[in-house]
């Protein structure tokens, strides 16, 4: 097939069919792909009459039921890679799935939200009061190592064992990892901020609100509601997310959301990485958005 011909082809915006109203990044970024000229068309990835191969790439946007459904979302991204160019590839996306990935940007110098892993066989209530032990935060997140949108995510009080301990275990005899970290309550005030980057450079940034909230269950959606503002990242910040490029196994990433909060010292430490379908906030950087589509008509 020529270049020309190759460049013809549409990009398929993967998502997912629960996603179609949620998505408020696909009608900015389709707007933007037409007013090239480039032709996309979303997709959801698990719609069977699908042939991929007739897309030019398949760039993951919201495909947001995936933790709910991870064998067979592996499965289909093993098979789509086969038929075109997947991105973020598929061993970025495996490799981001899995919040095991804190452990090695702690190794390698980068500040994250302190963390202790509970794997399937631990005893829970062991690893509970080894955090409480070490730890003098006023309450406590319990959540999936692998896991999408807040879901089965959970704040609790730190005096409240049994619940902390039978919610790790529910975790636990899914045979799920199981992440346990103190709540930094600078989040109340000054939020979450996530720092988006394009090709490894920083495009813009957004202030989330609190997510969790106290006395609360775990979200039944796709994604807990999300206070959304616009946001100017400060040097630290700016640092912090130079530092964790740096750190991941990866170069060359098309896409990276860093995700970040404010610890009890008032420095930034990372709270999570998003690199397989996140949202990019296009809404919220008049220009992002038209950025973001040239770049993938450049490859």
């Amino acid at each position: 097939m020529s270049q020309a011909a190759d460049s013809a082809r549409p990009v398929a915006l993967v998502t997912a069919r629960a996603a179609h109203a949620l998505d408020e990044d696909l009608p900015p970024l389709l707007a933007a792909f037409a007013a090239q000229g480039t032709a996309a068309e979303a997709v959801d990835w698990d719609d069977p009459g699908v042939d991929w191969s007739r897309f030019r790439l398949a760039l993951l946007r919201s495909t947001w039921d995936y933790s709910a459904r991870l064998p067979e979302f592996l499965g289909w991204l093993d098979r789509t890679a086969r038929q075109t160019r997947v991105l973020n590839p598929p061993e970025v996306v495996r490799w981001s799935l899995d919040k095991h990935y804190l452990a090695e940007l702690r190794a390698a110098g980068a500040a994250i939200v302190p963390t202790r892993f509970v794997e399937p066989g631990d005893d829970p209530a062991e690893a509970l009061r080894g955090l409480l032990q070490t730890e003098t935060a006023a309450d406590i997140v319990i959540k999936p190592v692998v896991g999408s949108g807040s879901r089965d995510a959970q704040r609790h009080p730190r005096d409240a064992l049994e619940a902390m301990t039978g919610h790790i275990a529910r975790l636990l005899a899914g045979r799920r990892s199981v992440l346990v970290q103190p709540y930094l309550e600078r989040v109340d005030d000054h939020g979450e901020t996530a720092l988006m980057y394009f090709n490894g450079e920083f495009s813009h940034a957004i202030r989330k609100g609190p997510l969790l909230q106290r006395g609360t269950g775990p979200t039944q959606a796709l994604f807990a509601p999300e206070e959304i503002t616009a946001r100017q990242p400060d040097a630290a910040e700016l640092a912090l997310g130079a530092r964790v490029l740096r750190a991941i196994p990866f170069t060359k990433l098309l896409y990276a959301r860093i995700d970040l909060l404010r610890g009890a010292d008032g420095a930034p430490c990372v709270l999570e990485l998003e690199l397989a379908e996140p949202s990019l906030f296009f809404n919220y950087d008049a220009s992002a958005a038209a950025r973001f589509a040239r770049l993938v008509a450049a490859l």
